[in-house]
């Protein structure tokens, strides 16, 4: 396949460049640094491209694939996820190709007995105010997606703690937080970004969210 990644150069965006190079893809990474862009591994298969996310057009997508939104931003400018999703949308309405992979966070998914979004204990953790809008953004991207039915689109959720290392075991579900028999709700971006390529190679979800953890 043709892959854009869109924020190859952070956490799980560098993981799945890595990843889908490793399975023959011909991968386009698209950043805003040329410095880190050029962080990136060396393949014959892989171009580096310097780009605000918000000026692709119709064109430039559809020239792929698949698409994978792995944007990430400042908490302050957190909305900024709702905008790139609304904008990759309006560019794709009544298409079908590209597909469209959003990596999405785990505040929407539920947890506990009564089922509560994971925001909500996001929120009442005062040691997450600095980053809570992150989440609490993240939420509203999978609210609008959710009333998006004319673009080939698929979102993927981290469990709760989603951090850097290679791809391990893994366990999938739908819409609630997921824990290893350890008791541990962990993702690595390697197994986000093994969780994703295998969804865009052989799909099993169709404009809806799922959920990946460590097994």
């Amino acid at each position: 396949m043709k892959i854009l990644i869109i924020g190859a150069t952070g956490m799980a965006g560098s993981a799945l460049v890595t990843e889908a190079l490793g399975r023959g893809h011909q991968v386009t990474a698209l950043a805003r640094s040329t410095e880190k862009l050029a962080q990136l591994p060396t393949n014959d298969q892989l171009t580096t491209k310097v780009q605000d996310a918000f000026a692709l057009t119709t064109a430039d997508l559809t020239a792929y694939d698949a698409v994978i939104d792995a944007f990430a931003t400042a908490p302050a400018q957190a909305y900024r996820h709702v905008d790139l999703a609304t904008h990759l949308v309006a560019q794709l309405r009544d298409t079908t190709t590209p597909r469209l992979a959003f990596i999405l966070g785990a505040g929407s998914l539920t947890t506990g007995t009564d089922h509560h979004l994971f925001v909500r204990d996001i929120e009442q953790d005062p040691q997450a105010a600095a980053f809570v809008s992150v989440p609490q953004n993240q939420l509203a991207e999978l609210t609008f997606l959710r009333t998006v039915t004319n673009v080939n689109w698929v979102g993927v959720s981290p469990a709760a703690n989603f951090h850097p290392g290679p791809a391990v075991p893994a366990i999938q579900g739908t819409d609630e937080l997921l824990a290893n028999a350890q008791g541990t709700s962990g993702t690595s971006a390697g197994t986000m970004a093994v969780a994703i390529l295998d969804e865009l190679t052989t799909p099993k979800h169709h404009q809806t969210r799922f959920t990946v953890a460590d097994r």
